[in-house]
């Protein structure tokens, strides 16, 4: 089987942060990425992972900040990471800006949030396949390497008996 060129995304989370924390996310112009929002829900119980969304073209800090994540029955203990795309270069904005949509629509098919299901019912297939996530420091519920190969339709041609026989 054939394997084409694996793109790497690496992740550097930070947290938690409260609702009251916000403006500490507003100081920098270009405080892109992605964040994680943790609390209760009716059927999953306190604490679990409600909604993962993406800062692109405006701070973690004000995006976050649109969101009604303080109108809920316990904003008081809401918790928020926040991921910020690092590697060895800087990306151009474009490409960062595209690294940070492929990252968000992968985490949010393959972790399920509650509150993201307009999003978790599919992946742009051919988009995804090579596309790898590193998560690291605090990503708190996340798998800490996520494979589009994995998660796409690219080894589905494979079925249990081909991959037992290929082993044997």
């Amino acid at each position: 089987m054939e394997i084409t060129n694996t793109y790497i995304i690496q992740i550097d989370w930070d947290g938690s942060y409260t609702l009251n924390d916000l403006t500490k996310l507003m100081n920098e112009e270009t405080d892109y990425g992605i964040y994680q929002i943790y609390g209760k829900h009716p059927i999953y119980g306190s604490d679990v992972l409600l909604y993962i969304g993406k800062a692109d073209y405006q701070t973690l800090g004000k995006r976050i900040s649109q969101e009604s994540w303080l109108y809920n029955n316990d904003s008081k203990n809401t918790k928020i990471y926040v991921g910020r795309l690092h590697g060895q270069q800087t990306p151009t904005e474009e490409q960062w800006s595209k690294e940070i949509d492929l990252a968000e629509r992968l985490l949010i098919y393959v972790h399920k949030p509650a509150f993201n299901s307009r999003s978790i019912s599919s992946l742009p297939d051919s988009e995804m396949q090579n596309i790898h996530i590193l998560n690291w420091g605090h990503h708190r519920d996340l798998f800490p390497e996520i494979s589009g190969l994995r998660w796409s339709s690219k080894l589905d041609i494979y079925s249990y008996e081909t991959y037992k026989w290929a082993v044997h």
